[in-house]
């Protein structure tokens, strides 16, 4: 069912252009609080998260404890499969409402506990049972952290200003990283080194567990929720999922972004074997691994600043250009020089190009289309990344098996190249459209 647009009548016509005006004020008047939320969210919510996300820890400890190249790659795959179908079932639940908070505290919550649950699985399990039970959380996390993505997105589209994203962004980004990478550093020297409490890892994941957990109930406290002056009639889930090819077709900036994404996604394939290939080269110690996750989270802080600026000023094709950009050279220079400080900067510049990725690909995202529109068009962009980013390590994992690291890392760059052609040739900067149209 369409989303409800301006009546032709004048009277009523009038009262929806006095909602509409009700409403920016509404967000004026509380951007201050509601940008405060957001940024505590991000800054610590996020960055529990990094700690889980980062390629070092998990597949590190997913492969110390099952010696398999191929479980690492199921383990991410499943992780990204939860978010296959949730970002659809969020967005259906979400988008007839007028506030959507409540569901962001079940759906936050519910992502939080499943770190939790991969932390105490440390201590309480052994052998296939304690591989089983962390690939279980993983999928959980993957599930409710899809989920997630499309409320979280469209609270900040709700109440942050389209001007301020990109700073707002930038600041949460910038500290939450270097609390992450102080984090990831002391993690690796302090708790994973001489194995803290008989499970260093653990031990880890339950400090990402408090921090996010923190940065969850500092949003509920502080953010300001406005009803919007239309919403979308509610439907039924299977209807929605028929207007998908409406939602890609009616903007084709917007489609061809969609293929930058799935490509984007899809050079993920190499991500969880970045630290195993390092192993292959030097002698890795719990201390390097610190030192490894402090060079990625810091460069996610460092580069922050300045895709968000770049993002507010230019629009946020260009971050994503200079991104993936960063990217691919990154895993060139760690296919190709194996010492240590060489390392160090391939690991700084994946963190900075993939930051910069995830930074344009969830903005961007929110300037295409109608407002009403909004939780769903999310919702096909996560789904679309996590199909291919489902697949990506599953593939990944075999291909290192059967032929090396060296031929994962290949296809990763192969994808990424087709991603920026498309990026260059095919997808506008849709803020000039959307200002253009006004």
């Amino acid at each position: 069912m369409d989303a409800k647009i301006e009546p032709a009548d004048p009277a009523a016509a009038t009262d929806l252009a006095a909602r509409e005006a009700a409403y920016e004020k509404f967000v004026w008047d509380n951007l201050k609080r509601n940008y405060l939320g957001n940024y505590l969210h991000g800054m610590l919510g996020m960055t529990g998260f990094r700690l889980v996300n980062t390629p070092t820890f998990l597949p590190a400890y997913l492969h110390m404890i099952s010696g398999s190249n191929a479980i690492v790659g199921l383990g991410l795959a499943l992780q990204q499969v939860g978010g296959v179908i949730s970002p659809i079932f969020g967005a259906s639940r979400i988008e007839h409402r007028t506030k959507v908070m409540p569901a962001a505290m079940w759906m936050g919550g519910l992502a939080r506990m499943a770190v939790l649950g991969i932390a105490l699985s440390g201590w309480l399990l052994k052998g296939n049972a304690l591989v089983g039970s962390i690939l279980g959380f993983m999928l959980m996390f993957g599930i409710f952290m899809g989920a997630q993505r499309v409320v979280f997105s469209l609270l900040m589209a709700k109440v942050i200003p389209i001007s301020r994203r990109g700073r707002l962004q930038a600041w949460r980004n910038f500290t939450g990283s270097l609390i992450a990478a102080g984090m990831a550093s002391l993690a690796g020297t302090y708790f994973i080194g001489p194995n803290l409490f008989g499970n260093g890892y653990g031990t880890t994941f339950v400090f990402a567990f408090i921090l996010t957990s923190l940065g969850l109930s500092a949003l509920q406290m502080l953010l300001r929720e406005p009803e919007p002056p239309t919403t979308r009639t509610q439907a039924k889930f299977r209807d929605r999922l028929r207007e998908f090819p409406r939602l890609i077709t009616e903007d084709r900036a917007y489609a061809w972004f969609l293929v930058v994404q799935m490509l984007s996604s899809s050079a993920r394939i190499a991500t969880p074997f970045y630290i195993l290939y390092v192993g292959t080269s030097v002698h890795m110690t719990g201390k390097l691994l610190g030192a490894l996750s402090f060079a990625y989270i810091g460069a996610d802080a460092l580069s922050n600043l300045i895709w968000g600026y770049l993002g507010d000023k230019t629009g946020f094709r260009l971050v994503l250009l200079f991104s993936l950009a960063a990217w691919a050279a990154s895993t060139v220079l760690l296919l190709e020089v194996h010492t240590t400080w060489a390392i160090f900067l391939a690991f700084f510049g994946l963190g900075a190009g993939q930051a910069g990725y995830m930074m344009a690909a969830q903005t961007m995202i929110l300037e295409f289309g109608a407002r009403d529109d909004l939780p769903m068009r999310i919702a096909v962009s996560a789904t679309a990344e996590s199909i291919t980013a489902t697949l990506a390590p599953l593939i990944g994992g075999q291909v290192a098996d059967l032929f090396g690291y060296s031929t994962v890392f290949g296809l990763s760059l192969g994808v990424l190249a087709a991603g920026l052609l498309v990026l260059i040739g095919m997808v506008k900067e849709p803020r000039t459209a959307r200002l253009a149209a006004l």
